[in-house]
């Protein structure tokens, strides 16, 4: 292994003395801003990268390995993993952008109506929430019967429960959804 020369070895304190990083900055500055912008159009966003690449250089000084590459080298994988990052956030940010596009914002009567739906549907919710606390399998019965529309001996007969074992299993399922159903509504939200 070699040993580092004097500007490598600045590379090594930039994170935590603010000379070694100051000598660093000026040495390579140009040279990360003109690696930036020969990978950014946007004057403003390059000149940002090319700080946010000062920033990345603080953080992980102490894991640059000289026997692993130059100072420069190392600096420029920093530049490029800087600018990958922003390239990331730039396509979240369009993908969130695309996915708004083409909707309108809610107006008041918007809001109004579902407002009203919200609470049209309330009594529902209760019931869902209810629902939810029932075992699989009960709930299960109670849907084919009370959704569904089957009969007792059809619901047992799909969940391969004799139809006896099907009333069972829904008469306790009732009693546990109107209990839940009498508790105050506060305690289900």
């Amino acid at each position: 292994m070699r040993d580092p020369s004097p500007a490598e070895g600045d590379l090594l304190r930039v994170g935590v003395d603010p000379a070694a990083f100051e000598a660093f900055y000026r040495r390579h500055v140009e040279a990360v801003g003109r690696f930036v912008a020969r990978r950014v159009d946007d004057p403003h966003l390059a000149a940002d990268l090319t700080a946010d690449v000062f920033l990345a250089v603080i953080e992980s000084a102490a894991g640059y390995r000289p026997d692993r590459g130059s100072e420069v080298g190392w600096l420029f994988g920093v530049a490029r993993n800087v600018i990958a990052d922003e390239r990331r956030r730039a396509a979240q940010r369009l993908r969130v952008t695309g996915r708004l596009a083409g909707r309108r914002d809610l107006d008041a009567d918007d809001i109004a109506r579902i407002e009203e739906r919200i609470d049209a549907e309330s009594a529902a919710r209760r019931t869902h929430r209810a629902l939810s606390e029932l075992p699989e399998n009960a709930r299960a019965l109670v849907e084919l019967v009370a959704v569904d529309g089957l009969t007792v001996a059809e619901a047992a007969a799909a969940l391969g429960l004799s139809p006896v074992a099907a009333r069972v299993r829904l008469y306790r399922a009732r009693r546990t959804v109107r209990a839940v159903l009498a508790r105050p509504a506060t305690t289900l939200a």
